[in-house]
């Protein structure tokens, strides 16, 4: 599949988030939305960028976009991850990997000699008009989160 970029319509999508309850990108229907994808709940890297989501969620807030993250994991993994680290944003499980596979971040990963199917790194901010405004891949955990504020700002 072509990776997805700036002005791409973003793909719709519908998944049970860590309240049990289901969201979509119809959710979300003319406002700003930071998506963003990680591996695994409560690794040291994804917890490290939930938790500079999360401090930075009132600025989201103010500027009046939504944050999501979405990772393969089950429901119960992120509702305790959330809990855990008090998160204040939803966490969207795709465990059949159907939305990862349709914004492309369901992809081959190579770690000390072995090729296995994982999670890209990715953040993708899509504007009011449901188009991908900016797109970030193989994203650095730390520090990042200021960026994508500042870009959901620019909007």
């Amino acid at each position: 599949m072509a990776q997805l970029g700036e002005g791409d319509i973003a793909p719709d999508f519908k998944l049970p988030s860590d309240d049990g309850k289901e969201l979509g990108l119809a959710s979300f229907k003319g406002k700003p939305l930071v998506l963003y994808f990680y591996p695994k709940a409560d690794t040291s890297g994804c917890t490290k960028q939930a938790n500079e989501f999360n401090a930075l969620l009132e600025d989201f807030r103010a500027a009046g976009v939504a944050v999501l993250a979405v990772s393969p994991d089950p429901v119960k993994a992120l509702s305790k991850f959330k809990t855990k680290y008090g998160l204040a944003f939803p966490l969207l499980g795709d465990e059949g990997h159907a939305m990862l596979e349709a914004y492309g971040v369901w992809t081959q990963k190579s770690m000390y000699g072995r090729s296995y199917m994982g999670v890209e790194r990715s953040i993708f901010l899509i504007g009011k008009d449901g188009r991908i405004a900016k797109a970030w891949r193989k994203v650095n955990v730390e520090g990042h989160a200021p960026q994508v504020l500042a870009a959901a700002r620019a909007l």
